[in-house]
């Protein structure tokens, strides 16, 4: 996808060599086919051959996207068009067959297949043939799948194979099926075998990275000819998990199978590293990487080489060739650039301490030379669920504009993530939801005591589960910061299982029919702690109208309590968008004119008087 700002959606395009980016071919231009920003690529898959692209595209945010097919040599149109191969409760995935005559993909219930509450759960398999009518597309596997299944459908690089991973909901469960040449489906994990990710080698065989007894995760290998998971033998141990260095407490994040190699990105509590091995585990040259980055993507392109796209928190994303036999890296002529640079900036990486005295990391971007007498103007910004990896990225003119009016930024890494595995993913969800508040306001305690700040200067921010965040932060201790903004929220715990994603969230979260995660869940109900006559800190609440994974009620429900109860002056908002949803596909001029908001917002309530400032560092 490319950026071409001032368009306000990115344009895909097709790249002969990432070395070469000017010979870009448009294969879809979501601009054109409306001006104002409304249509949006949810995600795409090309075939096999490189001959044919399926698109799934969406209006205003909504996520509910139809399958479109590109010839990738003209950008024209195929006349096929494939109803809702995604949405917003399970998400969707298309897998090419080999011959590239027609794909697989997640089709959710049509017609009076399900009654209408079921509408956008029972997600299946189908077949469609290019040149067919989608309503004789062929039922191919989904049906004995539970009610909040998620499947994702993977082809193998030469498309022998098919697996289709299907996940429990949102809880980290998954089930995974592997399909041969013939179309005959083999079960080979299933949700209590702890397999999180299965991907197929080219020697033969399934890479499988595991959780079981393994919380940071191992990788086992497994023979294509027997896929019996008892058979797998482990190639990648996990980490000791013991020491004070982080690198001992390496989650595995990702892994890519390519000729001959293995490569393992793991997660060092936030940051990434790479390492590399041969099909046996034994040890290879690595690429290095700079400190406190990410790795995004790995991308395998043949001879054991890979691709992988990388950003910190002051440098643009870029992507970078490694090669194989030396393990050295070199950046490719694909990388993003930025009007503003960060040579006056550093990262600092800290821990601050929870309430039972776990170690949670911060990342401080603060402008060199800070002075520490508890006046800086702080954004502190967590999120802490799903096992989500909250890794650096790149923080651009939002930072920037943050930094010259002498603020600080902070990005914490709370239990609920998986930055340290799955324990550090449990220590946080379901009945241990509280764990991820309470080290969110150890977060926000360390900058004070270490007088970045005072909760008179100290703002919060979050989004969806980390609009949750801020909703239990501010109910908690509304003592401790002077500015909220919580984007896309949940706040009442004990209704939002009633709405169609809710119920993919209670493998995470829990549900209100088990009576202990019924008391777990009122406990820390944002919506059911608002108290009246608390003054209660500036908030603002912006949410879209055409969110299919928070209903935009539960702002808007949350923010008429907190009105009717604030005892203080303070300004309690809701911003509602029209033409965008949970944050996907969001148009750029809606970016830009929520991002005058909450910095118009925020500057007015930790008293910022703004000052332009030219030619930033």
């Amino acid at each position: 996808m490319k950026y071409q700002p001032p368009q306000q959606q990115p344009t895909l395009v097709a790249l002969h060599s990432p070395d070469d980016p000017s010979g870009a071919k448009v294969i879809f231009d979501p601009n054109a086919a409306s001006n104002k920003g409304s249509t949006a690529v949810d995600f795409y898959v090309a075939s096999l051959d490189g001959k044919y692209v399926a698109v799934a595209l969406s209006e205003n945010g909504s996520e509910d996207s139809n399958g479109r097919i590109f010839e990738v040599a003209t950008g024209k149109a195929l006349p096929d068009v494939v109803p809702r191969v995604n949405f917003a409760t399970a998400g969707g995935s298309i897998a090419w067959k080999a011959d590239s005559s027609g794909f697989y993909y997640t089709r959710y219930p049509q017609g009076n297949e399900r009654p209408p509450e079921d509408a956008n759960f029972y997600q299946q398999v189908y077949f469609h043939k290019l040149g067919s009518d989608p309503k004789q597309d062929t039922y191919v596997i989904g049906k004995e799948f539970p009610r909040i299944a998620e499947i994702q459908l993977r082809a193998s690089d030469d498309g022998r194979w098919l697996v289709a991973a299907v996940a429990n909901g949102d809880g980290g469960q998954f089930a995974h099926y592997v399909m041969n040449s013939s179309g005959h489906w083999t079960q080979v994990t299933h949700f209590e075998d702890g397999i999180v990710s299965v991907k197929v080698g080219v020697d033969d065989a399934l890479y499988l990275l595991s959780r079981k007894n393994a919380p940071r995760g191992q990788i086992l290998r497994l023979p294509l000819a027997h896929l019996d998971l008892s058979d797998a033998k482990v190639v990648i141990p996990q980490s000791s998990g013991s020491g004070a260095d982080e690198s001992a407490r390496a989650s595995i994040d990702n892994f890519v199978p390519t000729t001959g190699h293995l490569y393992v990105i793991d997660i060092l509590g936030g940051p990434s590293r790479v390492r590399v091995f041969d099909t046996q585990g034994h040890a290879l040259p690595a690429p290095s990487l700079p400190p406190i980055s990410a790795i995004g993507q790995v991308v395998s392109i043949g001879g054991g080489d890979a691709l992988f796209y990388t950003s910190t928190y002051l440098d643009p994303p870029a992507w970078y060739r490694v090669d194989a036999a030396s393990g050295k890296s070199t950046r490719t002529a694909l990388f993003e650039t930025s009007p503003v640079k960060f040579d006056d900036a550093e990262v600092v990486r800290d821990f601050a301490v929870s309430k039972d005295g776990t170690r949670v990391p911060v990342n401080i971007v603060r402008r060199k030379g800070t002075k520490l007498d508890g006046s800086n103007p702080t954004l502190l910004y967590a999120y802490g669920g799903y096992g989500i990896n909250e890794k650096p990225f790149f923080l651009g003119s939002f930072a920037r504009t943050w930094l010259d009016q002498g603020g600080v930024y902070v990005d914490a890494n709370l239990r609920g993530g998986g930055e340290y595995g799955e324990e550090w993913h449990k220590a946080g969800n379901l009945t241990r939801k509280q764990n991820v508040f309470d080290d969110f306001i150890g977060c926000a305690q360390y900058l004070v005591e270490q007088k970045y700040t005072s909760p008179a200067h100290l703002a919060i921010m979050g989004g969806s589960n980390g609009g949750l965040l801020m909703g239990a932060a501010l109910t908690q201790r509304p003592d401790l910061f002077r500015a909220v903004v919580s984007f896309v929220g949940i706040y009442d715990m004990l209704r939002v299982e009633l709405d169609p994603n809710g119920a993919f969230n209670v493998t995470e979260f829990g549900t209100v029919k088990d009576p202990e995660q019924f008391k777990a869940l009122y406990a820390y109900s944002p919506y059911h702690h608002v108290k009246d006559g608390t003054a209660y800190p500036a908030i603002l609440l912006p949410t879209g109208e055409n969110d299919h994974r928070v209903n935009p009620m539960q702002s808007r429900k949350m923010t008429a309590r907190l009105q009717a109860a604030s005892s203080s002056d303070h300004p309690i908002l809701l911003r509602t968008t029209s033409s965008a949803g949970h944050g996907m596909g969001t148009a750029l001029d809606e970016e830009i004119e929520q991002d005058a908001d909450v910095f118009s917002f925020l500057f007015d309530q930790l008293g910022i008087r703004y000052v332009p400032v030219a030619n930033s560092k």
